[in-house]
């Protein structure tokens, strides 16, 4: 199990499913809400809050649910005003974790934050500590079923993206921060909305990590992911097969 794989090979460890789809929506009503204020209301002209439309209907969000949150981000009141912030730091093993967060209250985030790091064997950094150990781009998904590995490919290659990896389960294509809403906008035209388009952090070197270390890392993303001000979670980390079984168990 790798950290890019944003931990869905390890989702099924939590229960409260109903808890986890309402963190889920608050965060992408959080997304929606800084998109709409920061650009045009208007997905087809706003390229951050039509990736948050798109992620919104892979999640199943109700329509009125995405139109309420654009309408009330761009009316008078404006809604809640959140602020991005990420911070950074080292889990257990040296393993670098970036933690995106959108708040309304930066004192309680970092508190909550610094306290998940400090109680899970791990340490809260400065900003730029450990994103250098990481590339930002974006991350294009599609299912199988969207098209062939040589359709995909030829497509992403003639919209500018940088890679493509295509397996039984679907496709993935990468791109430059620069060209990742052209890339998508060109892929979309083709081969119709994404299953996800977003901007990633994929680390350049991992961790691996044996079962005492892993406890204690998967504990501290799992604190992490339930906070309702964090948005994402990445981190630099390997767990061999044998043991997620264990953990797993």
């Amino acid at each position: 199990m790798a950290g890019h794989s944003q931990f869905k090979n390890i989702m099924h460890r939590k229960g409260a499913q109903d808890a986890r789809r309402g963190r889920q929506f608050a965060r992408l009503i959080r997304e929606i809400t800084v998109a709409a204020r920061r650009g045009l209301p208007d997905p087809a002209s706003n390229p951050r809050l039509r990736a948050a439309v798109v992620a919104a209907r892979q999640a199943n969000m109700p329509k009125d649910t995405v139109d309420r949150a654009i309408k009330k981000a761009t009316g008078a009141a404006g809604g809640d005003d959140y602020a991005e912030v990420r911070y950074e730091g080292y889990g257990p093993a040296g393993v670098a974790v970036i933690v995106e967060t959108l708040t309304d209250n930066r004192n309680r985030t970092v508190s909550d934050v610094r306290t998940a790091f400090a109680k899970h064997g791990g340490a809260l950094g400065e900003t730029n500590s450990v994103s250098f150990l990481f590339n930002r781009l974006g991350v294009i998904r599609y299912p199988a079923s969207a098209g062939s590995a040589d359709d995909m490919l030829e497509a992403a290659i003639e919209a500018g993206a940088e890679n493509v990896e295509s397996d039984a389960e679907g496709h993935e294509v990468t791109a430059s921060v620069d060209d990742f809403f052209a890339v998508r906008d060109v892929l979309e035209s083709r081969f119709g909305s994404p299953e996800s388009a977003r901007l990633d952090w994929r680390p350049t070197t991992s961790v691996t990590l044996d079962e005492d270390r892993a406890a204690t890392l998967l504990k501290l993303l799992d604190v992490l992911e339930e906070s309702e001000d964090v948005q994402n979670v990445y981190a630099n980390f390997d767990i061999p097969d044998a043991v997620m079984r264990k953990l797993s168990a």
